[in-house]
């Protein structure tokens, strides 16, 4: 968890981020988390200024800029479950073919961070695509907030048929070598673990802090699993215990990481009160080392 010291702007407390997770992924309701922010921070203007501490920035710059010349970058479409998909597409400029490697946006939508994921994927060498699963409802919308509502509107089963339909279109490309492996955080986290139930060929799944399947469905993963969650997420933690005794009765090869200290969403660099560079890097080496082990 990051501290802010600065005279200008309030401290991010544990109670905050924890009120910030049921916001954005249980009540959504807005007016009511600010008012409880408020409370916690002593003021609403320093409830304003917490609330843009938590929030991702959707148009963050990121770490690989879209104008990197080692890169090809495009739009695609693609048949999805039952209707058109979007997809953010990056790979090598270098000869394949490549392994390719799915980025699971969270509920905020295929946004500037993700996109960014999507190129620091495709520079370790795999041809990386960020499919949108609002597409069928005119794509992500720039408010996060209005992304966030969307999500409401998605059932499971539509959005396993989608991830199902991106991997097979991946499939389908020359540039692809044919192995196929899959990231998601947050509900892309929990995407990919289903994705993985629903997928026998899939050959490798990394969930950063998502929520698990029903364990009568884990004998169907077949691929190698590697799930990251932070140590202070005690709504997604929950699930572990029941997920890793399925797990092993299932004999699943799997690799399972608790971050100390590390909270829901650390990963993501652009929200400064709950990213933890040193787990997401840690994570980040784990997961890259997967796929070259896995996709090659």
């Amino acid at each position: 968890m990051s501290e802010h010291d600065s005279t200008d702007q309030p401290a991010v407390t544990q109670d905050m981020i924890s009120l910030f997770d049921d916001y954005t992924h249980l009540s959504l309701d807005r007016r009511k988390f600010m008012d409880n922010l408020a409370k916690l921070a002593g003021s609403m203007s320093a409830a304003v200024t917490v609330a843009g501490l938590m929030a991702s920035n959707a148009q963050a710059q990121g770490l690989v800029p879209e104008t990197d010349e080692r890169l090809s970058i495009e739009t695609v479409t693609y048949p999805g479950g039952s209707g058109e998909m979007s997809g953010y597409l990056a790979k090598p400029k270098t000869a394949g073919p490549f392994g390719a490697v799915i980025v699971v946006h969270e509920n905020r939508g295929l946004n500037a961070h993700i996109k960014d994921i999507a190129r620091r994927v495709a520079l370790e060498g795999f041809v990386t695509l960020a499919p949108d699963y609002l597409s069928a409802q005119g794509g992500t919308p720039a408010s996060e907030d209005d992304a966030r509502a969307l999500f409401g509107n998605l059932q499971p089963a539509g959005v396993t048929a989608d991830g199902v339909a991106s991997t097979a279109y991946l499939k389908t490309r020359d540039d692809v070598n044919g192995k196929v492996g899959a990231m998601g955080f947050c509900w892309g986290g929990g995407t990919v673990n289903s994705l993985a139930v629903a997928t026998p060929d899939l050959a490798a799944a990394v969930a950063y802090y998502g929520a698990q399947p029903n364990a009568a469905e884990v004998p169907n993963i077949k691929a190698k699993l590697l799930l990251h969650y932070g140590g202070l997420d005690d709504r997604i933690n929950a699930g572990i215990p029941a997920f890793e005794e399925a797990l092993k009765a299932a004999g699943t090869d799997y690799e399972l990481f608790v971050y100390a200290g590390a909270n829901h969403a650390f990963n993501n660099d652009t929200s400064a009160a709950r990213y933890d560079k040193a787990a997401a890097d840690l994570a980040w080496s784990r997961t890259i080392g997967l796929f070259k082990e896995t996709l090659a």
